[in-house]
């Protein structure tokens, strides 16, 4: 059983959601508006589903707001279907959408993966080379020291790390760290993969290969610089 937020303006919409999630066994908490204390309690739930407009303040300002505080997913609600938003929810932090309207089915199928992959994250953590990664705390050490990675950075990291010697393209590192099937944002991958070299060579280390024409590796017979 998961603790699970939903936030949404529309009454109706909010029982839907209970009534649907319920059947899987979840516990649901259904606010109607952002209320000023919400961010303290983010700690005790497992997924938020958060409706984009609502009076006050909206979806996408309190996604980019709380991603400090939280890293549960979180699934925008929307009937917005326009790419710029989709665009923008997920570089405020969000995980995923559901556009409305949506069925039962597809509700409890999307909820249902985010909090299984959630779970499988939460059960490991592991080696390789000299970097070790703790998926319970989404951090990465590396020589006795904490890497100051954001949450992108770490999720790139961990793609490449997990899967060490395979080959992937920008476009596959996009799609897979960020889970939107759309013709990537090679630019902003490339900006991650800079950040991220920056931070793993002042700890010594260079792990991250580029495969000219191709894409990234992540080698881990050959990370010392």
């Amino acid at each position: 059983m998961a603790q699970i937020l939903a936030v949404d303006d529309d009454r109706a919409m909010l029982a839907l959601i209970r009534n649907a999630l319920k059947k899987d066994g979840h516990e649901v908490t259904c606010l109607t508006q952002i209320t000023e204390t919400l961010a303290d309690s983010l700690s005790s739930y497992d997924l938020i589903l958060l409706d984009v407009m609502m009076p006050g303040t909206d979806g996408f300002t309190f996604c980019r707001e709380v991603r400090g505080y939280t890293d549960c997913p979180i699934l925008f609600l929307t009937a917005k279907s326009f790419e710029e938003d989709v665009d923008f929810g997920f570089s405020v932090g969000a995980d995923d959408y559901i556009k409305k309207p949506f069925s039962i089915l597809e509700l409890r199928a999307r909820v249902n993966a985010h909090l299984r992959r959630e779970q499988r994250e939460k059960l490991q953590c592991f080696s390789v080379g000299s970097i070790r990664f703790f998926l319970a705390r989404k951090e990465v050490w590396a020589e006795g020291q904490k890497l100051s990675f954001t949450k992108s950075e770490y999720e790139i990291s961990l793609l490449l790390a997990r899967n060490h010697g395979q080959i992937y393209s920008k476009e596959q590192i996009y799609e897979n760290v960020f889970g939107y099937d759309k013709e990537s944002d090679v630019s902003a991958i490339t900006e991650h993969i800079k950040n991220i070299r920056k931070k793993l060579t002042a700890a010594g280390l260079s792990p991250i290969e580029t495969i000219w024409g191709i894409g990234y590796r992540w080698n881990r017979l050959s990370d010392k610089i």
